[in-house]
């Protein structure tokens, strides 16, 4: 996974791919097919995994501000790991750029940000019944919106945008959606 997600797909080569799962090629062919069938499986991997922890975050039963705090920082950690290059999002790196030429990528990309915007949705429903939204929110737009914010968020920081710049982005965003920010400790 690694590999595609630095390189992307059309940019991994084979011998890339060898080098990084210590494979070599009839290893890798016997072992995952062809390079296609590869990343299709590390890309449902990632959005199983992805998938999996904003649910999590998103069920906490903090406050929407806390939840929403909680996710992008923990997208940040994803996208800038610690010792290591900023690699932005996994799905917008590798399969926004492939879901151009590939139906198969596209179908996947399709549903995963749907999937995505409907966990964002139901806890933008949930936070206006809890009164943290007024009634008149539309926690279908907002849900757009924060998703859209998540995007940013990864293609900023794989084109090398700080994490103090990433911060003042989230709190912008949360301003606009919670109607505060969050307070960050010095």
């Amino acid at each position: 996974m690694q590999a595609f997600w630095r390189l992307g797909y059309a940019g991994t080569s084979l011998e890339e791919l060898s080098e990084a799962t210590d494979m070599n090629r009839p290893s890798l062919y016997a072992a995952f097919g062809d390079k296609h069938t590869l990343y299709l499986k590390t890309l449902d991997l990632y959005l199983e995994t992805a998938q999996r922890e904003v649910a999590r975050i998103m069920e906490s039963g903090t406050t929407l501000l806390e939840a929403l705090t909680a996710l992008y920082e923990r997208a940040l950690s994803w996208y800038m790991p610690e010792g290591e290059p900023a690699r932005g999002c996994y799905l917008i790196a590798t399969a926004a750029t492939q879901c151009m030429l590939d139906a198969q990528v596209r179908q996947r990309l399709q549903v995963a940000l749907g999937r995505f915007e409907k966990l964002f949705e139901q806890r933008f429903r949930q936070a206006q019944t809890a009164g943290e939204l007024p009634a008149g929110a539309d926690p279908a737009a907002l849900a757009s919106v924060a998703l859209a914010v998540n995007h940013t968020l990864a293609l900023r920081t794989r084109a090398g945008v700080t994490r103090d710049a990433l911060h003042e982005v989230i709190d912008n965003a949360l301003l606009v959606m919670c109607g505060t920010k969050p307070v960050r400790k010095a």
